[in-house]
């Protein structure tokens, strides 16, 4: 099933930089999608989570202001935050275009990309928002299971954990549900993603710059879809 194009003229070829932004709940895959899509494109996949332990680990200015605001065990700020996506977007393999995965979160977010990539004279090509149903998102993250001696993570119907297997710490794997994987913690994580991110999605709509893809589907079949979305060679 595909897609939605909210009145937009197909995008650029593969050639000529593309600037995107993947907007999806937890468990829709867009994280898969964006690694994929990124190495296709050759340009960078950014996610916050990854810029912000890249700026601790050389210790730049933003990280280091990023850290005190951790080590006090307080939220990174959204101005920090914006910061370390300016600081990345001035590194040389951001010149040709790049993945920004997970980020903006919410409307004021939003806007203050909105402001930042004005300030750059960058232009924002497309949005990508993965949908997809309560019940299928549960099924996905509901089946999460964990080692309590090792650590490691299954899925009982993805990677599903040993019948008889030996955990790497010596004997049989303890597997257990952590709490919030649970069909109530994943409901209520879901709400507030919505409720955050549903006037995000909408001021990229009233923006013409929304695609909507269909993240219900397989792997595979989200993938061809995305292609076809943005005009790009299956």
């Amino acid at each position: 099933m595909l897609l939605v194009r909210d009145g937009r003229e197909p995008p650029r070829g593969i050639d000529n930089p593309m600037r995107l932004v993947f907007l999806g709940p937890p468990g829709v895959g867009k994280g898969t999608q964006a690694e994929g899509l990124a190495l296709q494109l050759e340009i960078p996949h950014i996610s916050t989570g990854a810029i912000l332990r890249d700026a601790l680990g050389r210790g730049t200015t933003t990280g280091l202001e990023a850290k005190k605001f951790m080590d006090a065990g307080d939220l990174v700020p959204d101005a920090v935050v914006l910061k370390l996506v300016e600081d990345r977007f001035a590194e040389q393999d951001a010149a040709s275009g790049w993945l920004l995965d997970g980020y903006p979160r919410n409307l004021e977010q939003g806007a203050a990309l909105d402001d930042l990539l004005s300030t750059l004279q960058l232009t924002l090509d497309h949005v990508v928002f993965f949908e997809c149903d309560s019940a299928e998102l549960v099924r996905r993250l509901g089946g999460r299971r964990v080692c309590r001696k090792c650590g490691n993570t299954f899925h009982i119907e993805f990677a599903p954990p040993p019948l008889q297997g030996t955990c790497s710490q010596g004997g049989e794997c303890e597997i257990y549900q952590r709490s919030d994987d649970s069909e109530d913690a994943i409901l209520k994580r879901l709400d507030v993603y919505q409720r955050e991110t549903g006037p995000l999605v909408e001021h990229f709509r009233s923006q013409a710059r929304l695609i909507v893809v269909d993240g219900g589907q397989s792997i595979d079949q989200v993938g061809v879809d995305l292609q076809g979305a943005l005009g790009l060679p299956k």
